[in-house]
């Protein structure tokens, strides 16, 4: 949640960022865990302010957002494992939508757990796969709130915030779902061939 003059400028760097680490994830780990760790800790401090509280609400994303980042950079071994969880997470959410339910607390669990563990098993493959998938994620959510124009703009100037919805962006377009495998499966081949490349 942030003040709605704020939502340009972060949407078009939450493409910069899905960009990155859908197409360069695996070279440039430690810069896309510190912008996912600076995402994921603004998203979480900003959202415990309130919306009457605009400056609050910055600093906190601010703060959140630098704290996210240190931890994820910091702990190279927590961020492999938080990646596959994250990815984990993302599937399972992913399928629910797609029966239009909401998963259950310990499928999503489940589902997280089986990531953390897969990371760390296939550190090289889960990182590509995982950053690829995320950052093709990313780019679709930063595409859409760019794209939706002006109804969106109408209601975060009704409210006077910007909510971010991460996991269900468009809870009525099917394509979504299809345009993100389709990304994922790029960045993961693209990132695969450089790797390759790399090690020849």
């Amino acid at each position: 949640m942030l003040p709605e003059t704020y939502q340009a400028p972060v949407t078009y760097l939450l493409l910069a960022g899905g960009t990155l680490a859908c197409f360069a994830g695996y070279r440039l780990f430690r810069i896309v865990l510190g912008l996912y760790g600076f995402m994921f800790g603004a998203l979480i401090a900003s959202s415990l302010m309130g919306a009457a509280n605009p400056t609050g609400m910055v600093l906190a994303a601010l703060a959140g957002g630098l704290i996210g980042a240190l931890v994820l950079v910091f702990g190279y071994f927590l961020g492999v494992a938080l990646v596959g969880a994250g990815l984990g997470v993302l599937v399972v959410h992913s399928l629910f939508s797609t029966l239009g339910r909401e998963p259950h607390a310990i499928a999503v669990i489940l589902f997280a757990l089986a990531g953390a563990f897969g990371a760390m098993l296939l550190q090289r493959y889960v990182i590509i796969v995982g950053t690829a998938f995320g950052g093709a994620w990313t780019m679709i959510v930063a595409a859409l709130a760019i794209m939706s124009g002006r109804d969106a703009l109408a209601t975060a100037k009704a409210t006077r915030v910007w909510v971010l919805y991460p996991l269900d962006p468009a809870p009525r377009a099917h394509w979504v779902p299809i345009a993100w495998i389709v990304l994922g499966i790029v960045g993961t081949i693209l990132q695969l061939s450089l790797t390759a490349r790399k090690k020849k």
